[in-house]
């Protein structure tokens, strides 16, 4: 009846046979062969290599190294038809298994390293630790046992990190033959028994018996023969049933060296003798010659000198022809290896390179979306916010005594969202270091009696007294960023009302002549709160950190403020200070080396500014903000022309003389920067008025490239008194 076995049949024949492997090597070259059968009948030559490649390790395992070379050799021929470089790799292991096991050296090294470049590019892990395990024997049997145990431990760190227990086991087997031959009997202990451990996890069988092989070599070297023996014993028995001639042979020779140390010499040459029979038959030289040699020790020592000479003769016959007739092309193939290393090297370095410059393409990605989501993000809250505080100033003047603690309060409550909102903005350009101080002349007397009169209600509500304390700086102006400035002492004033119940908060500021240019401000904002536990202090200045007693959150906040007053501290060149106890309150200082100026000249409150007459063009696109901010500068006596979005504002401005432009960026058809960009290139009326960009996106004044077309950038919600100073300080 005619075969009907499909393709998946195949496969799992295939699988099959890989598994039992470690078992019982003739079944898996009867599934191995009934699965290249089929494939081959179905002229599927994918499935042709894989089983030629399986059949070959298989057949290498058993010894029969010609039929092992036939399958592999014609899985290479196929590869290269159909550019399997997997296949490739795979075949040239098995070749190079079979030469160094039938202790052709250099081949062996030849064909191992080509399958290794060949995983490594593939970037095989699984493989290349195979491959490395196999060169560490290579390595070992020359006598290189340098380069032997940095392959096993190759082999050992690919393991660990797939967690491949076979891996691993199988790299522990010889390693604690390296460590042994080195003398370091406790270490090889420890590796053989963890890899015994591990093959009883696993169940490989084969794995096993090399295992107790190696645990039987530890044994024979604390002088524990019994032990020795029996294990000795136990995976020559393994052996012979997997049909691992290497395998047998290495168990016999070593069965061989046991009894002659124990001074059994009769034991010892039936041992050596089957171990230099097994040699003969399937090509094993090394274990050959080195039988030989202990055969010709054994006949020496008995006497009879006529054995003992053809024992040593077929010796140095055999090591001239294993050893020395390779020394020249195992030095060619060394060269191969400091060559290989040194490309490994370089790919390396190289990789290592292309993801550093991958990791900065993210991370310039990364902070360009960033900066997209801040400035969207500053739009869309400034935006209404801005209607908000512009109504409330518009409403000022009309408002009765009633009316006008209702304005106070939405005053108060604007600008605490204002902060909060420039708490998040900042923190992330602190945290980017793109923060800079902008100086300028500032009368901090000026700034402590705003930050006071801002935060006395907040205190008054909660019942607390609120002192400010300022010495020798009446009638002083320094050279310092008044914003920044003001936004630390906002943030400790805003902190220390928070987390105090009863009692008091005050603000000192006192001044230290240095020399004839500068002094040293010393600022602090001290409070009778519930204070900080020591363990905490250090803490508290991390980003978004809540005390741990705050449960409820009745206290609010972001957990920012604190983090931002040290960040903009460095920013200054200085640092924050505490002193605090649970319970006891806490005092927040710091210093500002400040250098002494002429007093700004400023214009008093509901003074009128020289504007009168003067025309302006508003560039904005929400009405209610543009409606709003006309009625402000009417107040003025300002004629005002608005422009609904970019294109109508370049419009306007190509037909209409202004004083000035008020130009907000974020607009339909034309955004304020290409509008501004196009009123300058215009060889018309207003080529020189100066244009200041409007803006509730905080990073617009950061954008070089159209910085030239602005005469300044007035953030949004929009201070009345700023933009008037602004167009005045400008005219000035």
């Amino acid at each position: 009846m005619r075969d009907q076995h499909t393709v998946s049949d195949a496969l799992t024949f295939l699988d099959t046979a890989y598994a039992t492997r470690t078992t019982d090597l003739k079944k898996s070259i009867r599934l191995g062969r009934k699965a290249l059968s089929i494939a081959q009948n179905a002229k599927d030559t994918g499935l042709v290599i894989q089983c030629l490649n399986r059949l070959s390790l298989f057949y290498m395992i058993t010894g029969s190294q010609k039929q092992a070379l036939r399958h592999a050799r014609h899985a290479i021929r196929l590869c290269e038809q159909t550019g399997n470089r997997k296949g490739i790799a795979e075949a040239h292991y098995n070749i190079g298994s079979v030469y160094y096991k039938s202790n052709n050296f250099d081949q062996g090294l030849k064909h191992l390293l080509a399958s290794l470049r060949l995983y490594r590019e593939l970037n095989d892990s699984i493989q290349i630790a195979r491959v490395q395990k196999s060169l560490g024997t290579v390595y070992e049997y020359i006598g290189d046992q340098r380069n032997a145990g940095k392959a096993y431990e190759e082999a050992v760190r690919i393991g660990k990190r797939k967690n491949d227990l076979n891996l691993i086991s199988n790299a522990y087997n010889p390693l604690s033959g390296i460590y042994l031959k080195k003398g370091n009997i406790k270490k090889a202990a420890q590796l053989i028994n963890e890899a015994i451990e591990m093959k009883t996890q696993t169940g490989d069988t084969r794995g096993m018996a090399f295992s107790i092989y190696g645990r039987a070599k530890v044994c024979m070297a604390q002088g524990i023969y019994d032990r020795a023996q029996s294990d000795l014993l136990l995976a020559l028995s393994m052996h012979r049933e997997a049909g691992d001639k290497l395998g047998t042979g290495m168990a016999l020779y070593r069965l061989g060296m046991l009894f002659k140390q124990q001074g059994d010499p009769v034991q010892a040459e039936r041992h050596f003798s089957e171990a230099l029979e097994l040699s003969r038959k399937y090509t094993m030289a090394f274990i050959g010659f080195k039988s030989n040699y202990q055969l010709y020790l054994l006949h020496k020592a008995g006497g009879d000198r006529l054995a003992a000479m053809s024992y040593l003769e077929a010796y140095l016959e055999q090591k001239e022809q294993v050893i020395s007739t390779q020394t020249l092309k195992i030095i060619e193939q060394y060269e191969l290896i400091f060559r290989e290393e040194a490309i490994q090297k370089k790919l390396q370095s190289e990789r290592e390179k292309a993801a550093i410059i991958i990791k900065k393409d993210r991370a310039e990605q990364l902070a360009r979306v960033k900066q997209d989501f801040l400035s969207t993000m500053s739009h869309e809250i400034r935006t209404p916010l801005n209607a908000v505080t512009s109504i409330a100033t518009l409403l000022r003047g009309r408002a009765d005594q009633d009316n006008g603690q209702l304005l106070d309060a939405l005053d108060f409550a604007s600008s605490s969202l204002l902060m909060l909102v420039n708490n998040i903005l900042d923190f992330t350009r602190l945290e980017e270091q793109k923060v800079i101080l902008h100086e300028k002349p500032v009368d901090l007397t000026r700034l402590t009696r705003q930050l006071y009169q801002t935060y006395l209600k907040m205190a008054e509500e909660k019942g607390l007294h609120l002192q400010l304390d300022v010495q020798g700086i009446d009638g002083l102006a320094f050279l310092t960023d008044e914003i920044r400035l003001h936004q630390v002492l906002a943030n400790l004033l805003g902190n220390a009302i928070k987390y105090t119940d009863t009692g008091r908060i005050s603000l000192h500021v006192s001044r230290k002549p240095v020399d004839d240019v500068f002094d040293e401000l010393s600022f602090s904002v001290k409070d009778t709160g519930v204070g900080i536990a020591p363990e905490n202090q250090e803490a508290i200045f991390e980003n978004f950190y809540q005390p741990p007693s705050v449960t409820t959150r009745p206290q609010g906040g972001s957990g920012l403020g604190l983090a931002i007053v040290k960040k903009l501290l460095g920013v200054f060149g200085t640092e924050i200070h505490l002193r605090s106890a649970r319970g006891k309150g806490s005092v927040f200082s710091f210093s500002l080396r400040l250098k002494r100026v002429a007093a700004p000249v400023s214009t008093a409150d509901g003074q009128a500014y020289h504007l009168q007459g003067k025309k302006v063009l508003l560039a904005e696109d929400n009405m209610i903000n543009a409606m709003v901010a006309m009625k402000l500068l009417s107040r003025q006596g300002i004629i005002c022309e608005h422009a609904a979005n970019g294109n109508e504002a370049v419009e306007k401005a190509a037909s209409l003389q202004f004083d000035y432009i008020l130009m907000d960026i974020h607009m339909p058809q034309m955004n304020g920067f290409d509008a501004a960009k196009e009123i300058r290139s215009q060889k018309k009326l207003n080529k020189e008025t100066p244009i200041f960009a409007l803006t509730a996106d905080v990073t617009a004044k950061h954008e070089k490239d159209y910085q030239q077309y602005f005469a300044g950038f007035l953030a949004k919600p929009i201070q009345v008194d700023h933009i008037f100073q602004a167009m005045e300080d400008y005219t000035d």
